[in-house]
């Protein structure tokens, strides 16, 4: 006799209830979902807080966080340059898989950007109910009808470029370049002021629902154009590098003159830690600071105004100075206060974190190469070592990295070089002579990472070979009707089923769908019972595709019931 799926999804669903009802009798109440505030500076060095030794700049609100929270000494960015470390934070994965490697050039990647998928962290926060909003820098596309919104962000202040004037809100081409969502805005405030605005009042905006709100700093990125310059000054409009192009005209570096100053960039740093104080003060005004874990890091080592020290060298490298970033984390009540770790981690641990740190499920099929690091920050794991990679194929430079527990294999134009970390922070001591075998284990490591990462099996070119509509049947619980229909949605893939059951048929839109290869596995709502969802998973061949089917409770990895479908290409 065959079971009606219909009256088995019933059942299950009055179990369910019953299970939520004796638990509000008993007084249990689901903890609230914690809010989550990621703070990001841009290009500053490693040793530019207090909290990390240094004497020329008051960082308060940051050494602040740091007394409440726990400090990371062996963390590091995804990138030596910016792009490919934003890349990395929203997919959760080394930024190689999507194609970014290098900051994206206005005048030469005008139409590159990050693939738009539902995968990425604002996306993923976002079907677990968060709200979601980034202010400040974007840099993975210029094309703001495919930017932060539509990456998943409910709102977006800010700008697309990889600098901008800080007074005009210009890009290095002259075109204004700040936008509230993918409307141009204008506004006469000193840009990182507005920033630190627009993200208090996202915070007052929402305090009755969680939220997620990445503050992604201008400061302290060249043009090094501090908060006091005097109206009539030629800073505020003038490009520093005139005869250039694109973002490049607003390239400061040492050989430029007039040179930018030390103290220009101190107070630059001063102000974006001022607005990091009020967003702390919004947090404690609104009553939900100790339901807030905040994060803060940068993007990349530290430029040539920056403290790098103890590191050698500095952004656009694979030296410690170019790649080893501040990181401190704060969440009262589940990470200790004024703890030191020497935890080693990456930006897309990040990424890994917030998703567990907040309860979000990961779609099947997507597959972060972070890892939570909360348990080790916390003390109920031990610290973990890790193995981390890193590359640069530029034609001015050719760089690779691997860091595994203590050592550090730089392959720098050609040459193996090894440091031990834990001795050596700087880099001045070669070890290569004397641990030739690490450098083989090491060098065959790196090996099959880029191997693994070059693999060019991304959602979006699947989106185009297997998108249209598949039809078939299925059976299991009862058996009926199957189609499957994939297609692209803002750049990413898509789709819905129609299926005929004992229970009567019905309609889906699937709530996540991802192709690795020939691989399927996509997930909806179950519309004959609130409580449940179906997880599908499937391999195309040629124009068919054989799959499997479970019927869960929502969250659960209990099966209600199961089976298999068939479909080919219509």
């Amino acid at each position: 006799m065959r079971l009606r799926i219909g009256i088995a999804v019933v059942a299950v669903g009055a179990c369910l209830a019953s299970s939520h009802t004796a638990a509000q009798r008993g007084g249990q109440a689901a903890p609230a979902k914690p809010n989550v505030v990621l703070v990001i500076m841009d290009d500053m060095g490693y040793g530019d807080l207090g909290s990390y030794g240094v004497t020329d700049a008051k960082t308060p609100n940051l050494d602040r966080l740091a007394r409440e929270g726990v400090r990371l000494t062996d963390a590091y960015a995804n990138g030596p340059v910016c792009s490919p470390t934003r890349a990395a934070l929203i997919s959760g994965r080394y930024q190689q898989r999507a194609g970014i490697e290098w900051a994206l050039s206005s005048t030469n990647d005008k139409d590159k950007s990050l693939p738009v998928t539902r995968t990425s962290l604002p996306a993923l926060l976002k079907t677990n109910g968060y709200a979601t909003a980034l202010v400040g820098k974007w840099h993975l596309g210029f094309n703001p009808q495919i930017g932060p919104n539509a990456h998943g962000f409910d709102e977006f202040f800010g700008f697309l470029n990889g600098a901008t004037n800080y007074y005009t809100h210009r890009a290095g081409d002259g075109t204004p370049d700040l936008y509230e969502n993918t409307t141009p805005v204008e506004t006469p405030a000193y840009l990182t002021d507005e920033i630190s605005r627009r993200a208090t009042l996202f915070i007052d905006r929402h305090v009755s629902t969680p939220f997620f709100l990445e503050v992604a700093y201008n400061a302290v990125h060249w043009p090094f154009q501090p908060p006091d310059l005097a109206p009539s000054d030629p800073r505020r409009t003038d490009a520093p590098r005139p005869h250039e192009i694109g973002d490049r005209r607003l390239v400061q570096m040492a050989d430029d003159a007039p040179a930018a100053t030390r103290a220009d960039y101190v107070k630059i740093l001063e102000n974006a830690d001022q607005g990091v104080g009020r967003i702390l003060a919004a947090l404690e005004r609104n009553g939900v600071a100790q339901n807030t874990l905040v994060i803060f890091t940068n993007d990349n080592g530290g430029e040539w105004l920056s403290r790098n020290a103890p590191l050698y060298h500095r952004k656009g490298t694979l030296w410690e100075g170019g790649i080893r970033v501040p990181l401190i984390l704060r969440w009262p009540g589940h990470l200790p206060a004024g703890k030191t770790s020497e935890q080693a981690a990456i930006t897309m641990d990040l990424t890994r974190s917030i998703l567990a740190a907040t309860g979000t499920e990961l779609p099947a099929g997507y597959r972060p190469d972070g890892v939570n690091i909360l348990p080790m920050l916390s003390g109920q794991s031990a610290i973990t070592d890790r193995v981390l990679f890193w590359r640069i194929v530029r034609p001015e430079r050719q760089q690779k990295a691997v860091r595994s527990g203590r050592w550090k294999m730089l392959v720098d134009g050609g040459q193996y070089l090894l440091f031990d970390l834990r001795d050596d922070p700087g880099e001045r001591h070669d070890l290569a002579a004397q641990h030739t075998d690490v450098i083989l284990r090491l060098k065959a490591q790196l090996a099959e990472w880029e191997k693994d990462v070059d693999q060019k099996t991304s959602t979006q070119s699947s989106a185009d070979q297997y998108a249209g509509t598949w039809s078939g049947t299925w059976d299991g619980a009862g058996s009926g009707d199957f189609e499957l229909t994939l297609d692209k949605k803002d750049g990413a893939l898509a789709g819905k089923v129609a299926v005929t059951t004992d229970a009567g048929p019905y309609t889906a839109e699937l709530k996540s769908v991802s192709i690795d290869g020939s691989k399927l596995s996509a997930k909806y709502d179950f519309p004959l019972d609130a409580g449940a969802e179906v997880i599908l998973a499937a391999t195309f061949e040629d124009r068919h595709a054989k799959g499997a089917w479970s019927l869960r409770p929502k969250g659960q990895e209990t099966e209600i019931a199961g089976g298999t479908w068939t479909v080919a290409k219509k």
